[in-house]
């Protein structure tokens, strides 16, 4: 899917006037320059060519991103291409190819699935060149992908509260910052909530990409993360924004008490805005394999998790890692990454990902 999400234009507001902070309330660091709002119009009010997206191949943009994905999946194609290159389709091309999947870490579930399927999709098109097999195997990952490719929706609410966790190291402040310049880019009036007060340079980092991506940014130092999620969430509603994104600490699935306080956030944005918050999404490193697997699941017992951004996809070898979690925990996957740069951070799709991984 081209467009990443779809917005609907907000009725009219009269402007809400912001009342005078008192002392020891958060502050509040404005933007240098607000961001162009780009008026969406309503879909069911254009012709269907108006609203089908282009091609993909019809956008440059889109164009080299892929190929810097399939620079980045080399090495998971790579042991699984090698399989293809001999002369029989027989056992041992299966064996061989359970092997390379199960290197690059897509599980056990999601082989057995993709050899099952592989070896239906053969018998029906009636192959007999390992490298036709290779292609079947392309349409087979787009299947088991599918379910995964989900478009994110901004407009429903206003504002649209995101809640964004995972561990430290996986790269969660800095997919906000690059989902930020996202939203801007299509016209989405952003607030972020420096809620991971828990470490020391995390609020700094997260300002420095709000001034980045010139949006606002709720902070306040060695504050409660929920009192701060709760501000920036009444103050998105009083100031109009389009989304606010909040930011919380990142930690493992194993701290318990820190699981706990990602609860609380949740429990605390509700009271702010019933509804909310209304995405909460997970950001994994796709270097971790299994374990990346591991914490979707615990992070979605804990906090019914909307979405997934995949991080840090170039120069691994673990790529298959979305099969697994494809077949083990279908939630779906927003974005994927595949660089440190602001534009590295793209809308996730089946057959691209397949095509790329096996290219």
């Amino acid at each position: 899917m081209f467009s990443f999400f779809k917005k609907k234009p907000p009725a009219p507001t009269p402007p809400v006037a912001e009342p005078a902070a008192p002392a020891g309330t958060p502050s509040v660091t404005p933007a240098a320059t607000a961001p162009s709002k780009v008026a969406v119009p309503d879909a069911a009010s254009l012709p269907p060519s108006a609203v089908t997206p282009p091609p993909v191949s019809a956008a440059p943009e889109r164009k080299n991103w892929l190929d810097k994905l399939k620079v980045g999946l080399r090495k998971t194609g790579s042991s699984i291409a090698t399989v293809f290159t001999g002369t029989r389709i027989d056992d041992a091309l299966y064996e061989d190819l359970e092997s390379a999947l199960l290197m690059a870490d897509t599980g056990v579930k999601a082989t057995q699935h993709l050899l099952d399927d592989l070896k239906r999709r053969v018998k029906d098109a009636r192959a007999t060149d390992p490298a036709a097999v290779k292609g079947l195997l392309v349409e087979s990952i787009t299947s088991l992908l599918l379910p995964l490719e989900k478009a994110l929706v901004i407009g429903q609410h206003k504002p649209t509260v995101i809640m964004v966790a995972g561990v430290n190291g996986a790269g969660k402040t800095t997919s906000i910052g690059k989902l930020t310049r996202h939203l801007a880019k299509h016209g989405a009036t952003v607030l972020l909530a420096a809620a991971d007060t828990f470490r020391a340079a995390a609020r700094e980092q997260l300002s420095v990409w709000a001034e980045r991506t010139t949006v606002d940014i709720i902070s306040q130092e060695g504050g409660d993360p929920a009192a701060v999620s709760f501000d920036a969430v009444s103050a998105g509603k009083a100031r109009g924004r389009d989304v606010v994104l909040v930011d919380t600490a990142g930690r493992l699935p194993t701290q318990l008490h820190l699981m706990e306080e990602l609860k609380k956030i949740k429990r605390v944005v509700q009271k702010a805005d019933a509804t909310a918050p209304h995405e909460v999404l997970l950001v994994i490193d796709g270097n971790t394999g299994q374990n990346a697997l591991s914490q979707v699941k615990v992070f979605d017992d804990a906090l019914q998790l909307t979405g997934l951004i995949v991080t840090k996809l170039d120069g691994t070898a673990k790529g298959g890692v979305l099969a697994a979690i494809a077949r083990e925990r279908p939630i779906p996957v927003y974005f994927i990454g595949v660089g440190e740069k602001l534009e590295d951070l793209e809308t996730f799709n089946a057959r691209e990902f397949a095509q790329a991984l096996l290219s």
